[in-house]
């Protein structure tokens, strides 16, 4: 017995099944021009692993931050000064005598080599470099003489090619003593000659800093870069509102 009254069936959906009529073929209901859509957490993590390259690449190539520890750099330089190094101020450099270790960055390098040449480092520019006698710390000095510089301190005074350093307008020296060389080189130095490819470096507090007078030279390869702006520095020291240092923030390193 067939059914008199069968229910109704409606249309199928137009969009699935009906031929196409601008183009002749049937629509998939799809459109077949997009791609499937990423997942945030795909998104997020494509964004942090590109901000990392980049942040390494800038830190091994254009720019790097130092925090100053000590103050064998005052007054030039304060504790807690936090400053960018201009990696890029003697050209462009590879990093070299690397080796892989558990820390962020993964890598540490020990040299820098020069791939193009801009400027020779000069007397006078605050540097950071690899501290010979142990290369996992990182040194703040000025440069005092280039290769062929004669170097001799007498009496506290610094004598570079025979004439006196004038620097008193970035050196403090706060013991009014006088050690003889024989018994320390800080005060009594020298005469002695740079060699091809190093540097004679000192602190700007010249009683109060370990330097080439008691270690020797820094070679042109384990200089990292050229100081040249404060970007934070940070007192914590007095009432709260002094913990800040705001005169130094933007203050370039001379």
């Amino acid at each position: 017995m067939t059914d008199s009254n069968p229910a109704p069936v409606s249309d199928p959906d137009p969009a699935s099944t009906n031929p196409d009529t601008s183009t002749g073929r049937a629509s998939s209901g799809a459109d077949e021009g997009t791609t499937p859509k990423k997942s945030l957490w795909r998104e997020y993590a494509e964004a942090m692993l590109i901000a990392v390259i980049l942040a390494l690449t800038i830190r091994a190539f254009v720019v790097q931050a130092f925090k100053i520890p000590s103050g064998s750099m005052i007054p030039s330089l304060l504790i807690g000064d936090h400053i960018l190094v201009n990696k890029l101020a003697y050209g462009l450099q590879l990093p070299g005598e690397c080796e892989w270790t558990i820390s962020f960055p993964p890598v540490t390098c020990y040299a820098s080599n020069p791939l193009i040449a801009f400027d020779a480092p000069e007397r006078g520019d605050v540097i950071v470099f690899r501290y010979p006698e142990d290369e996992q710390k990182d040194f703040i000095k000025r440069i005092i003489g280039v290769p062929g510089d004669t170097i001799r301190i007498e009496n506290k005074v610094v004598y570079v090619n025979g004439a006196p350093l004038h620097d008193a307008a970035f050196t403090q020296r706060v013991d009014p003593g006088v050690i003889d060389g024989r018994i320390n080189p800080r005060d009594n130095f020298g005469p002695l000659t740079v060699p091809d490819d190093s540097y004679f470096v000192m602190g700007d507090n010249r009683d109060q800093s370990l330097d080439s007078r008691f270690w020797g030279y820094v070679q042109r390869h384990k200089i990292k870069g050229r100081a040249f702006l404060i970007y934070w520095s940070w007192n914590g020291r007095g009432p709260w509102t002094e913990w800040v240092r705001w005169n130094r923030i933007g203050k370039g390193i001379e």
